[in-house]
C-alpha cells in the first residue's frame, strides 16, 4: 500500500476506533469531538495551503499578520466541519478505493468512499502532497465530486471584494466563536 493511501487508511482507522470508544462521551458532550479530530486528524492537514488555494489570488494581498489569523480561523472553521460531520457518524465504513496515483510526483489523490447502512456509498478523496520534510499532508478534501477548498473560495472572494479581506477574517472569527460557546 502507498505511504499516503497507508496515512489516509490509519488516520481514518484512529478516527472511526476513537468514535466508537467514545460514542457514550460523545452522546453526552458532543463537544468532546473537537478535540477527537483536532488530536487524530488534522495533524495531516496542511493549513497554510488549503489556506493560500481557498484565497486564490487574494492570499498574495494579506500581510504577514493577516495570513497567520486567517490561516488559524480557517484551521478552526475546518475542525469545525469536520468534527460536525463526525458526530453525525453512524456505523458508516470507509473504503479505499484502487490507489492510481504515482507518489512520484509528490502529489496524489487517495480515493474512498463512504459506505451507508442505508443508501448509496459517497464518493470522497483527500489530495496530498509531499512536503519538504517528506511528509504527506492532505490539502484537500472532496466529496462527492465537490472541491472542500474550491467551494470557500468563491464566497471568500465575494466576500472580501464587497467587505475587504480584514470583514473575512472577523466573520470567521465571530462564527467560529459562536460554535465554541
Amino acid at each position: 500500500m502507498p505511504v499516503p493511501q497507508a496515512l489516509v487508511k490509519n488516520a481514518s482507522d484512529e478516527m472511526l476506533k476513537a468514535l466508537k470508544d467514545n460514542k457514550a462521551e460523545l452522546n453526552q458532550n458532543p463537544d468532546k469531538i473537537y478535540s477527537l479530530v483536532e488530536q487524530i486528524l488534522m495533524p495531516y492537514f496542511d493549513f497554510e495551503k488549503m489556506s493560500k488555494l481557498a484565497l486564490g489570488k487574494n492570499w498574495r494581498q494579506l500581510d504577514n499578520e493577516q495570513r497567520v489569523k486567517f490561516v488559524e480561523e480557517f484551521r478552526l472553521l475546518l475542525i469545525r466541519t469536520y468534527s460536525t460531520a463526525m458526530l453525525e457518524y453512524t456505523n458508516e465504513e470507509i473504503r479505499l478505493l484502487p490507489f492510481r496515483d504515482d507518489v512520484s510526483r509528490k502529489r496524489v489523490t487517495v480515493p474512498m468512499e463512504v459506505v451507508q447502512p442505508a443508501g448509496p456509498p459517497i464518493p470522497m478523496s483527500l489530495a496530498l502532497y509531499e512536503n519538504d520534510d517528506n511528509a504527506w499532508k492532505v490539502y484537500d478534501v472532496k466529496i462527492d465530486g465537490v472541491s472542500l477548498v474550491t467551494n470557500y473560495r468563491s464566497s471568500f472572494a465575494t466576500q472580501i471584494r464587497n467587505k475587504g479581506v480584514d470583514n473575512l477574517i472577523s466573520d470567521l472569527a465571530d462564527r467560529n466563536a459562536k460554535l465554541k460557546s
